[in-house]
């Protein structure tokens, strides 16, 4: 892609600042998970200073996705079953829930939206436990990267909603890729808007690249970048909600070489039960800021 003007460079800046921040005990966690020495015991007090964050983070643990041998009363509890690298990104995923619109003037369906990002995330989480080797990409951030690699459009539902507007009819009726009628119709796409996004949350490299990349051949760059592709076209493949684009993207060979080079064997390998569960997970993840 051609370089940012300065003037619409800074136009998304302005636009990224404007997002909602994450709720101050999040930020917390976002700041002590960047100290290596930092003790589970301290994050995990964290986490229960905040009720409604603990709240919802217990009902998304205890529903029938998670499977847990028994119900998960506090978040030390759920630490225990869990890990705290998994505790501590549901409690980003629920974050970023948190600060979606419920409406914007661009017309873009923040519902649908939602169930495309939480299926691309249970997804690109299934093919890193399942397809990569151990070590090469957490699975949990992977889920963490598949929610929000499509943040961008958010910025430019709540931001930049005319240009975004033109670009979401422009990209069926040209049959072109909705980034490309982005690129049309603002100068630049959700992709770039995205990593810079998640620049300012201070979200790890993999994770602002894999955001980034997801819509190029860089996509295969690292094993978390790979799972994010592959798990917005089988996404979009099973319709699984909608982030404006039903386009479906041949995998790049540097993806190719982690799930082989079809699509549709790639969804036949995780079966039709375990994706009943992905779309489950996601239905139910999506009702979490529910009264």
């Amino acid at each position: 892609m051609n370089k940012l003007s300065d003037e619409l460079n800074k136009k998304l800046g302005e636009a990224v600042e404007r997002m909602p921040a994450f709720p101050k005990s999040v930020q917390k966690i976002l700041e002590l998970t960047r100290d290596l020495n930092c003790s589970p015991k301290v994050l995990v007090q964290v986490i229960e200073n905040d009720p409604v964050i603990t709240m919802k983070i217990l009902r998304v643990l205890n529903s029938a996705y998670y499977r847990l041998p028994s119900k998960i009363t506090s978040i030390n509890h759920s630490v225990v079953f869990l890990g705290l690298n998994t505790v501590k990104n549901i409690a980003l995923s629920i974050a970023a829930i948190g600060i979606l619109p419920k409406k914007n003037a661009a017309g873009f369906d923040v519902g649908q939206y939602l169930l495309h990002s939480l299926s691309t995330a249970a997804l690109a989480k299934h093919l890193a436990i399942k397809s990569l080797k151990i070590g090469e990409a957490d699975p949990m951030d992977c889920y963490v990267a598949g929610l929000l690699h499509d943040f961008g459009k958010i910025v430019f539902a709540q931001f930049m909603p005319e240009q975004f507007k033109i670009a979401l009819e422009k990209s069926p009726a040209d049959n072109i890729p909705l980034f490309t009628a982005e690129q049309m119709a603002i100068g630049t796409d959700h992709t770039v808007v995205g990593s810079m996004l998640a620049e300012k949350w201070q979200f790890p490299k993999a994770l602002i690249d894999s955001i980034r990349d997801h819509h190029s051949e860089k996509a295969g760059a690292t094993a978390m970048g790979a799972c994010v592709f592959a798990a917005n076209q089988i996404s979009k493949k099973m319709q699984y909600g909608s982030a404006g684009d039903a386009r479906i993207e041949a995998l790049p060979p540097a993806v190719a070489k982690y799930f082989g080079s079809s699509l549709e064997v790639l969804i036949d390998s995780i079966g039709e039960e375990e994706l009943q569960k992905i779309i489950e997970h996601a239905r139910q993840f999506a009702q979490v800021d529910a009264s």
